[in-house]
């Protein structure tokens, strides 16, 4: 089978202005005909097949592995170990920025987590080297495993999240609280939770001298290129990284991991391409998971319920051999006004992989813990949850001072909460039932998110046949990233959709940034916008010049870009064909290069969030305790809309893992071995369509002129905060009984006597 075009292009009808339309994704028929590539999908001529052996404890070292029996296997060629594995020229220790995270390459024969990748067998068919992984039979020398949040002494970390202090404080919270007429303190735990992607990390990898071309799921192809130059010592522009579709990523794919890398070494180490994909149960390990959490929250508020401190304190876990901190507490930074705010944090080190960024991290585990807490703080003080947010919420961002879109947050309170019917709800718990006499309770859970800008890069090109071109480097994890970019690709330059060729997905195309941090559309789509205006602004140019064009001397007037032509700004009668004006220059075509990143000078005088509100009900068996999330509607804004059947869809997603984290998702870890005891989609649990509510998505306008020129805010991410403690509080209203573990399970409501 032949390789995969570096590149995707797509086609696809329709006429008129291209953002803010509907539009089905561009690459929609070509998934569901299975005529998408992914990266396990490439067989490149020659192609061997690697399969890894992993370590069954989590702490020790490989004292044996039975190579010789292995390699007896007909079909096996080679097993990689410690002691014949090619070398590097970067230390996978090595640590050069807070981004670059240390790798498991077979460096040494220490396991330093269950999982690990301890060996590679390479052999003509993926059965003979699965067989051969297995016949390895490894042994130890084991040492007791490090599990939980008690295990080990704890430390204060020197930063969380990417650089952000472990401590902040703002005002008094001791006396805060001291003057407060109503208290809680509550400790909220939240599990390890593992990227469970359709896809799994996969790749394809061959060598041509010092080039290297690899088929790989990424969501930073110019991160992962540059990892790659450094451990193997080539030129970035050496490597070539495809990576056209994504089966999710959630954060796992924004750094390049070490299986991927080991595939690229057993390719070198035979001198064939090599394809190597990890098993589901292998994804429990080397590719990263969301921290364990433990977070105390002590509110306080006066009389009339307006908050006098908060102190948000997380307890959280890295690797032993690594650093990375769920910034839980900086949620507590953003929404609600107290003249008392601190933050703090602790960690301990665990024998596990590195904790990574995992969809909405710090977000996701901070506010469910601070939207229980501030649904608990309403009812102790006798107010509506939905009238206790609305007087506390911030005008302008609590630490910073820094204003933002506050009166967009009130909106989507207002529009949620009409299209939920929250209006009569009772304020004690217990109050509701259905026509069955199950137990029905309504909750609410404030969402937030940055709005966050990554450098990006992308090149426009208008031909003389009156079409157009857009490259980037772009990834499209199944969000509809191709379809948004293309949305504004085509309006940048002024031609219909149909006549746009978009082409992405590859390392060679201009670096259009990581797809993470719900930035990608922002970054892209800014950079986008800036080559098309650098296209126009050329071709205005040549018009204006011209004595022979209908636009000539328009430079006061200025001129407008729609369908393929130019118009004069105050007379639209006059106007030319981009086709006419190229023709004229003797040009075949002609090119802009467009850049985006965020302005310092709009981010030091404003805070830049997407907000929204989510209200859940559920429904609990008064007899058995077992919960259902019946019903989600969700307000979100989030500037400018490019496409709203994309947003909608990713705001059911976060949604949706939203009742995933309240209600279903762990990791168990065996304390014995150390080891995932649920590695798999059949015991490690997520929503299946029977598990997920009636979902509405409400879109509220709103047009954010601080963020970058289109307005654009991220939707990925935001959807799961809020509905995760929606739902929890929504628990404590149908039941009275106050999870505070999550996930909720049917044990901890029984055990509270709600049976």
């Amino acid at each position: 089978m032949a390789e995969t075009s570096p590149v995707a292009t797509f086609s696809q009808r329709r006429h008129g202005a291209s953002i803010g339309q509907p539009l089905t994704r561009r690459d929609g028929l070509l998934k569901v005909t299975g005529r998408a590539r992914y990266a396990a999908d490439n067989h490149p001529p020659g192609m061997l097949h690697a399969a890894l052996s992993v370590s069954s404890i989590a702490r020790g070292r490989v004292t044996f592995l039975d190579v010789t029996a292995a390699k007896a296997l007909p079909g096996v060629v080679e097993v990689m170990t410690s002691t014949n594995r090619p070398l590097l020229a970067l230390d996978p220790d090595a640590k050069l920025d807070p981004f670059m995270f240390r790798l498991d390459l077979l460096q040494n024969d220490v396991v330093r987590y269950a999982g690990q990748p301890i060996a590679v067998v390479i052999a003509e068919t993926l059965e003979a080297a699965t067989e051969g992984a297995a016949r390895l039979a490894p042994r130890y020398e084991a040492e007791p495993p490090r599990i939980g949040l008690d295990g080990n002494d704890s430390f204060v970390p020197p930063a969380i999240g990417v650089g952000t202090p472990p401590e902040v404080r703002r005002g008094d919270v001791e006396a805060g609280l001291a003057t407060a007429e109503h208290r809680i303190e509550a400790v909220y735990e939240t599990p390890a939770q593992y990227h469970n992607a359709m896809e799994p990390h996969a790749i394809a990898a061959a060598w041509d001298g010092d080039r290297l071309s690899v088929d790989t799921p990424s969501q930073g192809l110019a991160w992962a290129q540059a990892r790659l130059a450094g451990l193997f010592g080539i030129p970035a522009e050496n490597i070539v990284i495809r990576s056209p579709f994504l089966g999710g990523g959630f954060g796992s794919k924004a750094m390049i991991s070490g299986p991927q890398v080991l595939g690229i070494l057993a390719a070198r180490l035979v001198g064939r391409p090599v394809k190597l994909v990890l098993r589901r149960e292998q994804m429990y390990g080397p590719v990263g998971h969301r921290a364990p959490t433990r977070q105390t929250l002590r509110l306080g508020a006066d009389r009339q319920g307006a908050l006098t401190a908060i102190h948000h304190h997380v307890r959280t876990a890295t690797s032993s051999f690594d650093d990375f901190f769920e910034p839980s507490v900086q949620v507590s930074h953003t929404l609600y006004a107290s003249p008392a705010i601190a933050t703090t944090a602790e960690a301990v080190r665990l024998d596990t992989g590195t904790p990574l960024f995992m969809r909405a991290p710090g977000e996701a585990s901070g506010s469910i813990a601070l939207e229980s807490a501030i649904d608990e703080m309403a009812h102790a003080a006798g107010i509506d949850p939905l009238e206790f947010r609305l007087r506390n919420y911030a005008e302008v961002e609590p630490i910073s001072g820094k204003p933002f879109s506050s009166k967009a947050l009130r909106e989507c309170y207002a529009q949620g909460a009409a299209s939920f019917g929250w209006e009569g709800r009772p304020l004690p718990p217990r109050q509701m039932r259905d026509e069955i006499g199950l137990l029905v309770g309504w909750g609410l859970g404030t969402a937030v998110f940055p709005a966050i800008m990554f450098q990006g890069q992308a090149r426009a090109v208008l031909p003389r046949d009156g079409t157009g071109l857009v490259e980037l480097g772009a990834q499209d994890m199944g969000q509809g990233a191709w379809t948004a970019l293309a949305q504004i690709a085509a309006d940048s330059i002024g031609i219909e959709l149909e006549q746009l060729e978009f082409r992405a997905g590859s390392s060679d195309l201009p670096d259009a940034g990581i797809a993470g941090g719900s930035s990608h559309t922002a970054t892209a789509g800014m950079a986008i916008h800036g080559a098309g205006a650098e296209v126009i602004a050329k071709l205005a140019e040549l018009a204006m010049g011209d004595d022979r064009s209908p636009l000539f001397a328009a430079n006061n007037a200025g001129v407008l870009a729609r369908g393929g032509r130019l118009y004069r700004r105050d007379d639209e009668s006059r106007s030319e064909s981009y086709a006419d004006i190229l023709s004229r220059a003797g040009l075949a075509e002609i090119d802009g290069h467009g850049s985006a990143g965020g302005d310092p000078f709009a981010e030091k005088p404003y805070a830049m969030h997407a907000h929204g509100a989510v209200f859940a009900e559920v429904k609990a068996d008064p007899e058995l305790g077992q919960i259902r999330a019946t019903r989600l509607v969700g307000a979100f804004a989030a500037g400018t809309i490019i496409n709203p059947r994309l947003v909608r869809s990713q705001y059911y997603g976060g949604m949706i893992w939203g009742v995933s984290f309240a209600l279903h998702e762990a990791a168990l870890l065996d304390p014995r071995s150390g080891r995932v005891m649920n590695a798999n989609l059949a015991e490690y649990h997520i929503p299946v369509n029977a598990d997920v509510p009636s979902l509405e998505a409400i879109l509220v306008e709103e047009h954010d002129p601080h963020v970058n020129a289109l307005g654009i805010k991220g939707v990925g991410e935001i959807g799961i905060t809020g509905s995760a403690g929606a739902v929890a509080n929504a628990v404590w209203h149908a039941t009275g009984v106050r999870v505070r573990r999550f996930p909720i399970t049917i044990e901890q409501l029984v055990g509270a006597g709600t049976a």
